[in-house]
């Protein structure tokens, strides 16, 4: 790990005053997530784009199969726990349908966690059909460990 100097911490602090939109870029670059998507799996993009329109940047790459799997054990997503698609942000994984505020959250609480999920595909969840229609579910922190709690739920919508 490298360590810097009480002047280099200093003159970076310097140079942060000086030139305020420097730290907004910085923040921008934790907004950029890398998604591994199913081969063919039209869900998978509808989320991808709904990240777009929530203001992330979207990388995304498509694996069938064994190399999915593969993906998601690498991440340390508990195969109780997985979907259909991994996004990875910033040290974290984003397991299926998780809802864009649930990831802003977890970026800006800096949980000791592997990443969130949403099991399954809860219709209703963003990119599996209307927020008016949705079922009750889940988004789950997972620790380093695996071990799970609930980082948020969401309630079925009304009939109308």
């Amino acid at each position: 790990m490298k360590t810097f100097s009480t002047a280099s911490r200093n003159a970076l602090a310097a140079l942060l005053l000086a030139f305020p939109g420097a730290a907004v870029a910085q923040d921008d670059a934790a907004q950029a997530i890398h998604v591994v998507e199913g081969q063919g799996c039209e869900c998978c993009v509808e989320w991808t784009e709904y990240l777009r329109q929530e203001g992330f940047e979207v990388s995304s790459e498509k694996r069938f199969g064994t190399l999915l799997m593969q993906h998601k054990m690498d991440m340390g997503v508990p195969v109780e726990h997985s979907s259909c698609h991994t996004g990875e942000i910033d040290g974290y994984f984003v397991e299926g349908h998780v809802p864009a505020e649930d990831i802003r959250r977890l970026l800006a609480e800096r949980s000791e966690a592997a990443g969130i999920a949403v099991p399954g595909m809860p219709y209703g969840s963003p990119g599996m059909g209307p927020e008016s229609r949705r079922e009750a579910y889940d988004v789950l922190l997972i620790r380093k460990e695996g071990s799970s709690e609930v980082f948020s739920s969401y309630a079925a919508a009304s009939e109308q």
